[in-house]
């Protein structure tokens, strides 16, 4: 188990345990329940022992709380990485395959996953035209239509986040 849920795990237990004695001892005052009154030393321990609890429950979950903001930052850092890393992959590609900069338009659309409607109708050409394109993109590239194409680019830089 992570080493960070064990911690958030006892924080949690911590304060429940504490959140039982000020609820019980609140209860207990309100109906009446305590057989025998406690000695006020031991119930002054317990108070502070269980208000420290609950402080150290809040500073240890601020701690947490800023660990997990660093990290969700550094994974928004390496998903830009990687976005980059992607389109650099794919300039590459289209650079070799000389690509026209309308086939490019249209690679780059089929890559993102619209459809041979949806290219026409973004690009303002006909379905004809795209089909064309594509096939003139797919014959370039060496593959037979779009599964492949697209396993060209995910193939590539899984074979890049190995080498890393």
């Amino acid at each position: 188990m992570n080493r960070q849920v064990i911690v958030f795990v006892v924080i949690l237990v911590i304060q429940a345990i504490c959140t039982l004695f000020f609820l019980s001892d609140l209860l207990s005052s309100l109906i009446g329940l305590r057989a025998r009154p406690l000695n006020w030393q031991l119930r002054e321990l317990m108070e502070i022992a269980a208000a420290g609890g609950l402080i150290l429950g809040g500073v240890l979950a601020f701690v947490l709380l800023r660990g997990s903001l660093r990290e969700a930052r550094q994974a928004r850092t390496a998903l830009r990485a990687a976005s980059g890393a992607f389109a650099d992959v794919l300039e590459e590609h289209f650079q070799d395959w000389a690509l026209t900069p309308a086939e490019r338009d249209v690679a780059l659309f089929a890559i993102k996953g619209l459809s041979t409607h949806e290219i026409a109708k973004t690009r303002n050409t006909s379905e004809g035209t795209v089909k064309a394109q594509t096939a003139a993109i797919y014959r370039k590239a060496g593959v037979t239509g779009r599964p492949q194409l697209l396993s060209l680019f995910i193939d590539e830089l899984m074979d890049e986040g190995l080498r890393i």
